[in-house]
């Protein structure tokens, strides 16, 4: 048969001429080994529909559905195999995968813990079971596994990676950092770990904008290097009436991302801008449906190789591709290494360079980014009027409460940032604050004080700086729409630097409070003064650690004044540039009209 291996021509002999079961599954084997999963799939089940309880089929089965992105049917075909055999280990192992990888991390737990009961000393099992443990919120237990896989391979990079993901999730930056250096010194190609070393480098206050810079620039040439040859002619036509525009992601969803993304896409106008969504995460929610129709075409790049992935985006004919994940999770960045666009731009999702050369511009304002510090960036910035960032309002009805200080008699400063931010340079001002506000109270709240080592260790953390524990309440995570009415009890917001928030401080300002930000020297320490600016409030913004304190002390004797704020907040920076979709959107559709305008007359497109 043309196109087929004389092997896979006997194989696809007999399926066709005989009821043999046999057959039909090694026809499926081929499949899998050319990569077609689909093709397996049907081979697959053509011989269980012969041969009901055939064990080696269920598995391979469920191997072809999981690597062709179908988790819950690969799901059902794993339980089958282990209804049928129990004791089949590599069943239990990937059956736990697709409960991770469909972010099941309960039921991911269950299956490596069976393995482990077996198999003691599997490493790959220890490693996925601290990663579904760290994303159950059990860290000590996570770390533990990881350091139990390491015991018995010490040159497991991916354990040293995700062992430097839990410590930067509980503020252990320093740990996290020599974790992912590790990493990079066993394969020192290893993208992963080198995106979450340059994230943890943003939360560091003893790394210079030069060594992160130089850091991220090395990570851009080793991209460089392994996109050979990268794309240098494009089918996209020169003078079109509309912009195809890709957006690359793994936020499509309920995420951060999302809540600034919305709004704006419901307002691009599809006759300037077509969008091509191409996502590199498998999970999707209700955000995702409502954010689909405005996209033309919606891809997965999930399980694409680099080269496969940008083939695919070049084959789109796109103008400007964007990046909306920097060096964050499920970041594809190599793939912009390949120039499968020929403008190619980072917005919204990071908050530094992303060290790509092929990478043209990174979208910004000039609060966040000043003409002095486009030097900390290897793209060109390229400045978007107000605000780089318009934030979607919550879909919840919830009414801004009066100032709780006027009523208790007890002044409450909130904070609702990862707890990775709050630093023990945090720590020591707000310690400050708090000796000169014996009465004053912090109530503070995040996800990883749902596990009780991490609320005695951060209690440790404020008494060592002197700040009395029965000034403190702290909260664990909870759903959104409770952690907003959480702001009925809070009178004003701290922030915290140089990671300040971004949407907690968009959303405490939906829910009456302002924050009280201290600008730094970067994109990420400006973000809290560009989105202050943005929303109408530059008083708010400080330069200094003293001038925060003095803020801080002072604002608490002006009761008056912070409830009159507070009543009016809300439909303030509703009509601010801040939440203005309509004026986002249109300033947005420019830009990227402006840079396509400005791209180099060498181009060939």
């Amino acid at each position: 048969l043309p196109g087929l291996m004389p092997t896979q021509a006997v194989l696809k002999h007999r399926s066709t001429k005989s009821n043999d079961a046999e057959a039909h599954y090694e026809l499926g084997n081929s499949m899998i080994a050319l990569g077609q999963y689909e093709s397996a799939a049907t081979s697959y089940r053509l011989a269980l529909k012969l041969k009901p309880n055939f064990v080696e089929a269920h598995y391979n089965l469920g191997n072809a559905l999981k690597d062709s992105g179908q988790l819950e049917a690969a799901a059902v075909s794993f339980r089958r195999v282990l209804a049928l055999q129990p004791d089949l280990v590599d069943a239990h192992y990937n059956l736990g995968n697709v409960y991770k990888d469909s972010c099941k991390f309960q039921d991911a737990a269950s299956c490596y813990r069976q393995v482990l009961k077996r198999q003691p000393r599997d490493f790959d099992a220890l490693n996925n079971m601290g990663i579904s443990l760290q994303n159950l919120l059990r860290f000590e237990e996570a770390i533990a596994s990881y350091h139990s896989a390491l015991a018995i391979k010490p040159d497991f990079a991916e354990v040293h990676n995700n062992l430097g993901n839990a410590n930067r999730d509980i503020g252990q930056i320093d740990q996290s950092i020599a974790c992912y250096q590790n990493a990079l010194k066993i394969r020192q190609d290893y993208f992963e770990a080198h995106s979450n070393l340059l994230f943890a480098l943003n939360y560091s206050t003893s790394h210079s904008h030069a060594s992160k810079l130089e850091q991220a620039s090395y990570f851009g040439r080793t991209a460089s290097k392994n996109a050979s040859p990268r794309f240098s002619a494009w089918g996209c036509l020169m003078q079109p009436d509309k912009l195809r525009v890709g957006l690359v992601s793994g936020d499509l969803r309920n995420h951060v991302v999302g809540s600034f993304l919305e709004e704006v896409l419901a307002h691009i106008d599809p006759a300037r801008i077509e969008l091509i969504a191409y996502s590199t995460h498998t999970k999707e929610d209700e955000l995702t449906e409502r954010i689909r129709p405005h996209f033309s075409a919606w891809k997965s790049l999930t399980g694409k190789s680099d080269e496969e992935a940008a083939r695919i985006i070049h084959a789109d004919g796109l103008h400007i591709l964007l990046d909306l994940s920097g060096h964050t999770a499920y970041n594809r960045l190599p793939v912009f290494a390949w120039k499968p666009a020929p403008i190619q731009a980072s917005w919204l999702g990071y908050f530094a360079t992303t060290g790509i050369a092929e990478m043209d511009y990174l979208l910004a304002d000039e609060v966040g980014v000043p003409e002095e510090q486009r030097e900390h960036f290897t793209e060109t910035v390229w400045y978007l009027p107000a605000t780089r960032l318009c934030f979607t309002p919550p879909k919840v009805e919830l009414l801004v409460n009066p100032l709780p200080a006027m009523s208790n008699g007890t002044f409450t400063f909130g904070c609702f940032q990862d707890l990775t931010k709050v630093h023990d340079e945090v720590l020591a001002v707000w310690a400050t604050i708090f000796s000169a506000l014996p009465n004053a109270r912090l109530r503070f709240q995040c996800k990883q004080l749902a596990e009780e080592a991490q609320v005695q260790r951060l209690m440790q953390r404020l008494q060592h700086h002197g700040i009395n524990p029965m000034q403190v309440v702290l909260k664990s995570g909870t759903s959104r729409e409770i952690y907003l009415a959480a702001h009925a009890e809070v009178d004003l917001i701290l922030d915290t630097f140089p990671y300040p928030g971004g949407t907690t401080t968009c959303e405490a300002l939906w829910m009456g409070l302002p924050t009280l930000t201290l600008a730094g020297e970067s994109l990420l320490a400006r973000q809290g003064a560009s989105l202050l600016t943005a929303a109408g409030l530059p008083e708010w913004i400080v330069t200094s650690k003293v001038d925060y304190i003095n803020k801080a002390i002072a604002l608490t004797g002006d009761l008056p004044g912070l409830a009159r704020l507070r009543a009016g907040l809300r439909q303030q920076v509703l009509t601010s540039s801040l939440f203005d979709a309509t004026s986002f959107a249109r300033n947005f559709e420019d830009a990227l009209w402006g840079m396509w305008g400005a791209r180099g007359q060498s181009d060939q497109v």
